[in-house]
This record gives C-alpha cells, sequence and structure tokens, in this order.
C-alpha cells in the first residue's frame, strides 16, 4: 500500500508541479504526518523532491525531473478509458482527437489489457445532455477557447439575468462544463474572479494586451468552492402542505425546482404530510397550484390565500371567456 502511495504522490508532483502536504493528504486519504514520513521516504531513494516553505510554499520535484513509470493496474487502465461527454468534446472541437488519441493509447497497452480497455467503452456510455433541453448557443465560443490558451484579454459584453448588457474586460481563467451549459471564468482588472454564463456573452473581442495567469489558480478547487458558496445562498422558501395519498408516486419526478425535505405517513385524514422547499414563493404557488386537487399548503398561512386569490382569478378568467 504504501508503495503504491509513492508512486501516487510522485505522479501528482509531476503532474501539478507543487502541492502542500495538506493537499496531498486530502487527494490521498492520508493525514498530513504520513505525507512527510512519505518525502522523507522518497528522499531517501534519491528522487528529489523539494520542499519550499512559507504561504506560497509546498512539496515539488527538481526541475525537470521525470520518471518514466510503467504496470498501470486493470482498474487504472479502465478509469482512463472511461468515455467522455461526447456533446462536451464536439463543443470543444476535440471529438475526434480524442478518439486517436485513445487508439494510441490502446495500441501502446500490453495485449492483455487491450481488450478490457476497448470493452469500457462498449459497457459505459456519458451523455450530459438533458431530455428536452435546448442546446444553447454561444456566439464567441472560439474566441474564448483561445483566449484561454493565448492567455490574452477580452473585452466582451455580458447580458445579465435582468436583461441589461454589462461591457468590461477580462482575464480569461476557463471553461466548465455544467451538465451541458458552459460556464466561462474570468477574472475583472481588479483580479476578482467571476462566472460568466458562456450562452450570455454577446461578443467577445481580443485585447491587444496579456496577462500572468495565477499560479495558485487551480479551476476544480474554484468551481467547487464557487458551487458550493452558490448552492448555500440560494434563497429557500419552506411549505408544509399535504399530499393525496395518489399523488405521491409522481411527486418525486414533478419539477427540477422543488426538493422533498421530509415526508410522513397517512394522517387520519388519509392524507401525507410533506415540506417542500423552493427557491421562491411564485415557484411553489406555479407548483401547487399545477398539481390541482392532490395538494393543499398547511404553511405558510399567506401562501394559502394567494393560492386561492389565483384560483379564483382564473375561474372567473375563463367564466369570462364563454
Amino acid at each position: 500500500m504504501r508503495g503504491d502511495r509513492l508512486l501516487s504522490i510522485l505522479l501528482l508532483l509531476q503532474a501539478q508541479g507543487q502541492m502542500t502536504a495538506k493537499q496531498l493528504s486530502e487527494k490521498l486519504e492520508v493525514s498530513e504526518r504520513t505525507i512527510y514520513r512519505d518525502m522523507e521516504a522518497l528522499s531517501g531513494t534519491g528522487i528529489p523532491v523539494l520542499a519550499e516553505r512559507g504561504k506560497n510554499g509546498g512539496w515539488s520535484l527538481l526541475e525537470d525531473y521525470r520518471t518514466n513509470l510503467t504496470g498501470l493496474k486493470e482498474p487504472e487502465i479502465r478509469a482512463l478509458f472511461v468515455p467522455p461527454s461526447t456533446q462536451l468534446l464536439d463543443d470543444l472541437g476535440l471529438a475526434r482527437i480524442s478518439e486517436e488519441a485513445r487508439n494510441k493509447l490502446i495500441a501502446s497497452l500490453p495485449s492483455i489489457y487491450r481488450e478490457n480497455a476497448k470493452e469500457v467503452w462498449n459497457r459505459i456510455h456519458v451523455d450530459t445532455s438533458a431530455w428536452r433541453e435546448q442546446k444553447e448557443r454561444i456566439v464567441s465560443f472560439e474566441t474564448l477557447k483561445k483566449s484561454i490558451w493565448e492567455e490574452n484579454k477580452l473585452n466582451i459584453a455580458y447580458q445579465r439575468a435582468d436583461g441589461k448588457t454589462n461591457e468590461r474586460v477580462v482575464k480569461p481563467l476557463g471553461l466548465v462544463a455544467k451538465g451541458s451549459r458552459w460556464y466561462f471564468i474570468a477574472s475583472k482588472e481588479n483580479d476578482e474572479i467571476r462566472n460568466y454564463r458562456a450562452s450570455r456573452i454577446l461578443s467577445a473581442t481580443p485585447v491587444e494586451e496579456t496577462f500572468e495567469r495565477p499560479k495558485d489558480f487551480n479551476l476544480a478547487q474554484y468551481w467547487e468552492s464557487s458551487t458550493k458558496e452558490f448552492i448555500e445562498n440560494l434563497p429557500r422558501y419552506e411549505v408544509l402542505a399535504e399530499v393525496a395519498p395518489s399523488a405521491m408516486a409522481w411527486l418525486p419526478f414533478s419539477d427540477r425546482f422543488v426538493q422533498i425535505v421530509e415526508g410522513g405517513s397517512e394522517n387520519q385524514n388519509g392524507w401525507i404530510p410533506v415540506k417542500l422547499l423552493f427557491d421562491a414563493e411564485d415557484e411553489a404557488k406555479g407548483y401547487i397550484l399545477g398539481s390541482a386537487d392532490q395538494m393543499k399548503v398547511i404553511e405558510p398561512k399567506e401562501l394559502h390565500d394567494k393560492i386561492l386569490e389565483t384560483a379564483e382569478a382564473v375561474v372567473a378568467f375563463y367564466k369570462q371567456e364563454r
């Protein structure tokens, strides 16, 4: 086990360049003390591991040190050949190149593993598209991709959720696919990092000025942190309701904007109490109205009254149309 871990540390440092003991311990699921002991062991075998102290310090390998490591295990080979999303590769213009790279990698494997690697493609398929979601059009996608690799500043016009358009100069840092939707990650002139929905970027024009990408910026870690913060700050609107038993079967599949927090058993009236979580009152009102006589609001009382008012207004409107 320790030999595998030492090999993993060596591969991580070769790939990442520099990592702290904390980052390595989290990645390998061991204590920081264990990492320090492993570093001593690596150094004792003659591998040039360097420790840099301070705020931006960490462990790294001596510059230009490389080792050719072979002997991939069968589960590791399977992990390498799990197919990526064809849709996302198409967006990036990498679908054909990805297939060619996988074919070359298969050709380099020992024959005993070659068929198993191919079989992964026939047993696992990744589809990131939604059932009815329309593919978003991104007018400046090629410019966004190019600017990320060339570290070139962009002047973008971005349409906000309220319909207004802002124009600003940004420093491109990366692209993130959430499902089938792309987000452009960039920092403003004051180095504040922001997320932009790529389909809302109305135009992107390169500025004749490059920038130095932050050495400590990790796109995956940033996105994870940003997503967590976004979810934590989402508005919460709780509703206590009662649901007819016949509706409980379809309730979990009825809408993506509602979360079932709690569910109980039938009460003396034959209804099932549930606690539902929405982002806003209007979402709750529309959802419950759509359930007709299969759901009734218990709390909050003001939502109960608003649903009644809306239902009466709908009835009155259609009576006038006769």
